[in-house]
């Protein structure tokens, strides 16, 4: 467990660093929509979006295994039960599947939302 978070600290250490980093650009006077602030704004968008879709899916690959696992030691323990734990593990899957494809929507709204658009 000390392992894990030592990368995380580590990552997050990392991307605070190197926003500091590319922060240290020379600012223009007039900005226009070929602007490598712009650029990098997207850059970004995207380190998040994939950090954001690689986490749903850990998230929900865990939530996955702890289900399977528990209606396996379920059926396991009580045969006869076999009918309604796996009709309630499925219903769970598909709840907890769901919320990875939540993420993914709203990554997606991320993506392609362009917030330097002038109107």
């Amino acid at each position: 467990m000390k392992k894990i978070s030592a990368v995380i600290f580590l990552v997050f250490i990392l991307m605070f660093a190197a926003s500091a980093i590319f922060a240290a650009t020379e600012a223009v006077p007039e900005a226009k929509p070929t602007d490598s602030s712009h650029l990098s704004f997207f850059a970004y968008v995207e380190l998040g979006c994939a950090v954001g879709i690689g986490l749903a899916a850990l998230g929900t690959g865990i939530g996955m295994g702890h289900a399977v696992g528990g209606a396996v030691q379920g059926i396991a323990r009580n045969p006869e039960t076999m009918g309604k734990i796996m009709t309630t593990m499925i219903l769970g899957l598909a709840l907890i599947e769901s919320l990875a494809i939540y993420a993914l929507v709203i990554i997606f709204i991320l993506l392609y939302t362009n917030p330097f658009k002038i109107m």
